[in-house]
């Protein structure tokens, strides 16, 4: 379904369950049922995503499964990313990679780094750093973890623990070409503003599936759509640095 972006390539697809095939940036953009506010530049500094994170208020995740896809017999895949907020002197910038477009699964796609988690990581934290440092080579010592967001449960059968790190703007990018093809960073305040949040509607047998999109347009002229399982975790962080 193109939602687990994030996800390593190496893990198949349930080949045996039929899929819908779609360019999720031809769907139709759905009408928005509320106008929320962007979000001040006050709640965008290190400071406030730091406390946040740490010590979060009541608040209500707005999506965090698409597993109505899924089989409901089949075992869940553990993996995690990070999501990483970069220092930068003009505000915090979120570091996004597209996959290699010679990848057998999701390929071109808008991610978050992580992947599968594996037996030498202890807990999610451990396989968001290990992935981010493999795929991307950003060393742990430029990562400040500062909290997760809610577990999101993908529609091909993987359930993501989102890490979020605060990241010195020191670090030298070493992407992994065979899995990366781009890295880049979209500015906190772009994601963070319900305005660039569309929601797009897959209509597909006798089920309909809704999921968020943010296209970005970069100073440059480069294009982006981020969607699916990760512009659905960008969501959430806004409700949370919102709440």
């Amino acid at each position: 379904m193109g939602v687990p972006a994030c996800l390593p390539a190496q893990y198949p697809l349930f080949p045996f369950m039929r899929r819908p095939v779609f360019d999720p940036q031809q769907l139709p953009v759905m009408p928005s049922e509320a106008s929320l506010p962007a979000l001040g530049a006050e709640r965008l500094t290190a400071e406030f995503v730091r406390d946040r994170l740490r010590t979060p208020p009541d608040w209500e995740p707005e999506h965090t499964d698409e597993s109505r896809l899924i089989d409901a017999s089949l075992k869940l895949r553990e993996a995690a990313v990070l999501v990483p907020l970069v220092q930068r002197d003009a505000g915090l910038t979120v570091l996004l990679t597209q996959r290699n477009a010679s990848l057998s699964q999701h390929a071109g796609q808008i991610s978050f780094p992580g992947g599968g988690r594996e037996a030498i990581d202890r807990d999610a934290v451990d396989t968001a750093l290990r992935e981010t440092n493999e795929e991307v080579g950003i060393e742990g010592d430029h990562i400040e973890v500062v909290g997760r967001l809610p577990d999101y449960i993908t529609g091909t059968g993987f359930h993501v623990s989102p890490v979020v790190g605060l990241l010195t703007p020191d670090f030298v990018l070493r992407p992994d070409p065979s899995e990366v093809a781009e890295v880049f960073e979209v500015p906190l305040a772009f994601l963070m503003d319900p305005a660039n949040h569309e929601v797009r509607e897959l209509r597909w047998e006798d089920r309909v599936r809704r999921f968020y999109a943010m296209p970005y347009r970069r100073p440059d002229g480069a294009y982006h759509f981020i969607w699916g399982a990760t512009a659905g975790m960008l969501r959430n962080l806004y409700h949370l640095l919102a709440a």
